[in-house]
């Protein structure tokens, strides 16, 4: 994993860092931009563990197939995919919009365009190429943080009676839930991003790995704080309106617009490199994943290639609505809060009974909590309750329904998963009853070295062979 990478930094924290400036000031964007980089260190610390365990793993998934079995494994694909096509989405609308706002031109065409080229290039160079446009998304977001502080020093007037005014300095409510919803949201949608987990089986040693994270960690809490300033400047110079909700996402773009007409070409040179250079980081690990998952990396070269090319299509046709970029994210954190606590249980061995039935219930169970907490909290309104699922009302509303939703995700979905284990065991040992079987469903996982004496496992020695018992080191959905 690499400093000057973090697979999240496209255009859209243009977008969404300042526009939770606007709404939550001071707090609510210091709560996003530590929430956005310490979960970097997770994979510093997972990444060895998962490591040891899916020795030839290169993205979660796969460990989650050998835990899990097939059905678990590709369960999580399918969440992984759904979240990469949700970034990629959010990543053309928020281009389109960076060109329509800055240029007042159609930003169509400079989709198109990155699309096409991106598609060339990552259809013939596969992840490698993403690994060299790392760099210039890296270089990209350095410039345009460092033109971008100076310009908008010596150009942009701060109206000192608009600081008191807009309460950006003050506590909110919204900023006190974003101390729960963020981290609880970030930290389990990097889970999906197989980009850092590429990084993560990718780096040589764990130092390094850490070395790598905690740069980036740092980087990024920088960078993004940066950024999201500038919609509390853009309000603090008149540039914004204050309480403006309708216009939030675009404050940064609001401030510059006050710049000489150079100073927003160079930044509209640098976004457009650094969306392209985050966008094709989504294509390869999305057609890497579903390639591996569900494949076995059995395709021929060309159908990954076509594929490349069929993925963009839906992708521009969903962005081209232009939806709320902060809106986007937030509701593929809901699906990541519902799933990913069932998913980490798996990694401690006092789990072992724990099986993929559980994890898919759980995961499952936890988005219909979601919408099991919106019938009591709108009193039985089904629309409203399924709205929430989608965060129609976004992150603006002043009650507690989205923390209520990102509180139900992860609670409820442990519930699920716990009782649904409860559930297929006493089942298990019912039919075990009947028929007269040895009851297995509590015995430990056999070791990865059995019939595999070079096999390296961390366990070697727990398990034991019980009479009639056949070795089967694979993953066990029930």
């Amino acid at each position: 994993m690499r400093a000057s990478s973090p697979q999240a930094l496209g255009s859209g924290i243009l977008f969404t860092y300042p526009q939770i400036a606007t709404i939550a000031g001071v707090q609510g964007l210091l709560v996003y931009a530590l929430s956005s980089a310490l979960p970097l260190l997770v994979f510093g610390a997972l990444g060895p563990i998962i490591r040891r365990k899916c020795p030839e793993g290169f993205v979660l998934t796969e460990w989650t197939r050998q835990r899990y079995g097939v059905v678990g494994g590709i369960f999580l694909s399918l969440c992984t995919l759904i979240t990469m096509f949700l970034y990629m989405v959010a990543e053309l609308s928020a281009l389109q919009q960076i060109v329509n706002i800055l240029t007042g031109l159609n930003g169509l065409p400079v989709v198109i365009v990155e699309c096409a080229v991106t598609t060339v290039y990552t259809s013939l160079g596969g992840f490698k190429v993403s690994f060299v446009t790392d760099n210039i998304q890296g270089t990209m977001v350095i410039g345009l943080i460092i033109m971008g502080v100076i310009a908008v020093g010596v150009e942009t007037d701060i109206d000192r009676s608009l600081i008191e005014q807009s309460g950006y300095l003050d506590a909110s409510l919204l900023g006190w839930q974003l101390i729960y919803i963020l981290p609880v949201a970030i930290l389990s949608n990097d889970f999906f991003l197989s980009g850092f987990w590429l990084r993560t089986f990718a780096s040589r040693t764990d130092k390094d790995l850490w070395i790598g994270v905690s740069l980036a960690s740092a980087g990024v809490l920088i960078i993004l704080t940066l950024l999201g300033v500038g919609g509390m400047l853009a309000a603090w110079s008149g540039a914004y309106t204050i309480g403006d909700e309708a216009n939030g996402s675009v404050a940064f773009f609001l401030l510059l617009g006050q710049l000489p007409a150079w100073v927003i070409g160079v930044v509209l040179v640098m976004t457009i490199s650094l969306s392209t250079a985050a966008f094709d980081s989504f294509q390869s690990a999305m057609i890497s994943t579903a390639s591996n998952d569900f494949f076995r990396n059995k395709l021929n070269i060309w159908i990954i290639r076509a594929a490349v090319v069929a993925l963009i299509f839906p992708v521009v046709v969903v962005a081209l609505r232009s939806p709320d970029i902060l809106r986007i994210f937030l509701i593929s954190d809901l699906v990541s809060a519902s799933v990913v606590p069932c998913l980490v249980i798996g990694l401690n061995e006092r789990f072992y009974w724990y099986r993929g039935f559980d994890f898919v219930v759980g995961g499952l169970g936890g988005i219909f909590t979601i919408f099991l907490f919106g019938l009591v909290y709108f009193d039985g309104d089904a629309g409203l309750a399924g709205d929430l699922l989608l965060l129609e009302g976004g992150l603006y509303t002043e009650d507690w329904s989205v923390f209520g939703a990102f509180v139900a995700a992860p609670v409820g979905g442990l519930l699920w998963a716990f009782g649904a284990c409860a559930l297929r065991i006493g089942f298990l040992w019912v039919v075990a009853r009947l028929t007269g079987r040895r009851f297995d469903a509590l015995d430990r996982p056999l070791p990865a070295s059995f019939g595999s004496p070079d096999a390296f496992d961390e366990h070697d020695g727990e398990a034991v062979l019980a009479p009639g018992v056949t070795p089967d080191n694979k993953g066990r959905f029930f």
